[in-house]
């Protein structure tokens, strides 16, 4: 399966807490990951049926910014 891939300013695991129960509502636990020790602080979801425009809704609304990675 594809990932999905988005450069975000998700940098602690403070960070990743507030995202958590989007994203888990949005594709399902265990289905994306954040590193944050990647400058670019890479979004990988594993889930390729579900639209970057819905991911990218969702994390702008709890303040953060994001941007579809190009590949």
């Amino acid at each position: 399966m594809e990932n999905l891939e988005f450069k975000t300013n998700i940098n602690c695991s403070g960070c990743v807490a507030k995202v958590s129960e989007t994203l888990n509502t949005l594709v399902g636990e265990n289905n994306w990951t954040v590193d944050t020790t990647n400058p670019e602080k890479i979004l990988k979801i594993n889930k390729k049926e579900i639209l970057s425009n819905r991911i990218i809704e969702a994390i702008r609304s709890l303040g953060y910014k994001i941007e579809e990675k190009n590949k």
